[in-house]
């Protein structure tokens, strides 16, 4: 316990959450004006998934607190009964240890590749980016759903608490997912 002599402020003290920064890239400059990057802070928790990319259903969820790096989940998202060889992530996921990993258990990394440091983007890079990002999309259209229609919004002390409501929310999506698919092949 974090304040042993004074238990209610321990109760109120989320002691699993972390802090972490999320980056928003700049817009095009105006009118000769330099933008320049905002850092955004945020404590809380992460939500990783894995989706299916035929029907968009999470296929498996795990929640860390908010500093946990994202490229340190992939072992833990990508489940072995899939059967579709092809990993797809954003840059985060992008290791050394983690393509190793994916070339072990037959896996073929779909993975976006970052620009060389103090290198231009090559056009044959951005082309492949660009083709990943396309099949790779569906997954932020999920945290969206949630977190626009589905109110995902953590208010909650302890990962277990997090991790309750985070599940059942992804459980939620997955049922809206099934309504649309059985109204979609009923209608055609």
């Amino acid at each position: 316990m974090s304040w042993p002599n004074k238990p209610a402020k321990a109760a109120q003290k989320d002691v699993d959450a972390r802090w972490t920064v999320k980056f928003a890239k700049a817009r095009t400059a105006v009118a000769g004006k330099q933008q320049i990057d905002i850092a955004i802070p945020s404590f809380g928790y992460k939500n990783h998934i894995a989706i299916d990319q035929r029907f968009g259903f999470i296929r498996k969820s795990v929640v860390t607190h908010g500093a946990r790096h994202d490229g340190s989940q992939l072992r833990e998202v990508v489940t072995t009964d899939n059967t579709a060889s092809d990993v797809w992530a954003d840059t985060a996921y992008r290791s050394k240890g983690n393509e190793a990993w994916l070339k072990s258990k037959g896996r073929v990394s779909r993975i976006r590749r970052k620009k060389p440091k103090g290198k231009p983007r090559s056009e044959a890079l951005r082309a492949a980016n660009r083709t990943k990002s396309k099949i790779r999309a569906p997954v932020e259209h999920v945290f969206a759903q949630e977190k626009a229609h589905m109110a995902l919004f953590i208010r909650t002390i302890g990962i277990k608490r997090a991790e309750a409501r985070i599940t059942l929310v992804n459980l939620a999506y997955n049922m809206k997912r099934l309504i649309f698919h059985e109204r979609r092949t009923a209608a055609g």
